[in-house]
């Protein structure tokens, strides 16, 4: 029998916490293997044809793998929205990078040892590796200035957030080897068609790559087990369906919260290849206080689509429960689709929310599959809607991070009262984009998910292994070594032990940073 391949290290996923695992494990001098379910993108690569679902939409499909950018779940209680392809949600995500406030790390959820002056070291790796800035001064930008006026008509603290993007004029080391500059299309969360994102592919695992780190896409891993001074990784390959197991000396968990939950619980309970495993494990699952909204018929142009998605913040964190606010917008075509659907309430479908939630997972790419998004929907919205007239509205708070992620027969599941357990935040969230609607002089209305089945879609999944001083409360040391396991690390979002109520992307690279720091120790 043919031995299986050996490495120093394996990482599982190459989002953020992934790539940088593999930078800092390759950069040692260690032989590192990446392995990522999705495919490889390049600048001009991402999907922008909404009627090609396969293209667009990570699931199964008439009995092949279609391996799509957007991984979009609807639990039982709760929508989300992950991404699949090699450098994971930094493909899609706003470029937002913001430090929390220092009261987020107040809760005693989080373990010892962990605030924001213990990680301002690794949040400032972070920001030099990624490049970040805000927008550059003097740029005029309509979407922004409307924003920043109603944050001051609200007396509102607003700020600038750093981005991961290659400014026009930026001089940085980044940005002149391997980005070109922004051109503010507005496209930030579906790929950047022209290579402006500092993403995590370009910077982080670009440089593992440099210093000899292999990537392999389009593979699933499926199984992990302890050998032998380390641990035995089961992978397959998405399209044939054929496996392969490669072994290293450590592995290094980073297939995002939902992947690396479901990888856990199947190795626990299901292969029983990890019993040891916390019992904490699922538990703990935060959407981040996702809430979304629109305006529409506002008094001004508001020409959302020029600029990045996300332009400015604003805060609420003077009373709790805490949120931030911002207004991401998108290209032309996005918010015309959009505009036609308008701002439906959906009340009517309240009767029948559980069969049609159920439908949901079918009925989307279907939607999409034939075009139905890119037509004015009457019904729903009766009157012409003007899409440069038209925001979205994106709060995230600080819910109380009390779903539990669960094992079925067809994955993972979620459990939570999400509407009943966060009803003040929802309600404050609600409250703040209703007076912000007051100087667009437009028309506010929450997502038409949540006034048809009460429930929220979140693009922020944290928790169900989060970090914890002790087996019993968690299911890794703050270092994110599992707990009962040497050697196996965790290094993405899963290990957020509380929701942050700000963009988290930095927070959980700055904690993949100092993970990193604790896994070379033990080489």
């Amino acid at each position: 029998m043919t031995a299986a391949p050996r490495f120093d290290a394996i990482v599982v996923g190459s989002g953020f916490g992934g790539s940088i695992a593999a930078c800092r494990l390759a950069a040692a001098g260690h032989s590192v293997l990446v392995l990522e379910r999705g495919r490889r993108y390049r600048p001009g690569d991402f999907p922008r044809d909404v009627t090609a679902v396969d293209a667009l939409f990570w699931r199964r499909h008439r009995g092949r793998q279609a391996i799509g950018l957007y991984d979009v779940r609807f639990f039982s209680d709760m929508g989300c929205v992950v991404a699949a392809g090699v450098g994971g949600g930094s493909l899609v995500y706003a470029n937002v990078n913001v430090r929390p406030d220092e009261k987020v790390f107040d809760d005693p959820r989080w373990p010892a040892g962990t605030s924001r002056d213990t990680l301002d070291p690794y949040y400032d790796r972070v920001a030099k590796m990624l490049d970040v800035a805000p927008i550059p001064v003097g740029q005029s930008m309509p979407k922004r200035e409307r924003f920043r006026y109603a944050a001051q008509q609200l007396g509102r603290p607003v700020f600038d957030p750093d981005e991961s993007v290659h400014w026009p004029a930026a001089t940085a080391y980044a940005a002149s080897t391997r980005h070109r500059a922004c051109e503010f299309l507005a496209e930030c969360e579906f790929g950047c068609q022209i290579g402006a994102k500092h993403t995590a592919d370009t910077t982080y695992l670009a440089e593992a790559e440099d210093r000899g780190a292999i990537v392999r896409p389009g593979r699933l891993v499926v199984g992990l087990r302890p050998v032998t001074d380390g641990y035995c990784v089961v992978h397959r390959n998405v399209l044939t369906g054929a496996q392969e197991v490669t072994v290293a000396k450590r592995v290094v968990l980073a297939a995002g919260t939902l992947g690396t939950n479901e990888l856990l619980m199947r190795c626990r309970d299901r292969y029983t290849t990890l019993p040891a495993l916390s019992r904490a494990l699922g538990q703990g699952f935060s959407a981040n206080g996702d809430f979304l909204g629109s305006i529409h018929r506002a008094s001004v142009d508001l020409s959302p689509d020029f600029g990045p998605d996300v332009t400015s913040v604003m805060q609420f964190f003077d009373e709790a429960p805490e949120f931030t606010l911002a207004a991401p917008t998108f290209n032309e075509s996005v918010m015309k689709a959009l505009s036609n659907l308008g701002q439906p309430s959906a009340r009517i479908l309240r009767p029948i929310a559980p069969l049609l939630w159920r439908a949901l997972p079918w009925a989307v790419p279907q939607m999409f599959a034939h075009g139905l998004l890119s037509k004015p929907l009457k019904y729903l919205a009766p009157g012409k809607l003007d899409w440069r007239r038209s925001t979205n509205l994106f709060a995230i708070g600080r819910d109380n991070a009390n779903g539990k992620l669960h094992l079925t027969g067809r994955g993972i599941d979620l459990t939570w009262d999400y509407r009943g357990e966060n009803a003040d935040l929802i309600e404050r969230q609600q409250q703040a984009m209703s007076a912000l609607t007051d100087y667009y002089g437009g028309t506010f209305a929450p997502l038409v998910l949540w006034n048809a089945f009460g429930r929220i879609m979140t693009v922020h999944p944290l928790g169900g292994c989060r970090m914890a001083d002790t087996k019993t409360a968690g299911v890794v040391t703050t270092e994110g070594e599992v707990h009962g396991y040497p050697g196996l690390f965790i290094a993405d979002g899963s290990v957020v032990p509380t929701s942050i109520g700000f963009h988290p992307a930095m927070t959980i690279s700055a904690l993949a940073e100092r993970t990193s720091d604790a896994l070379l120790a033990t080489m």
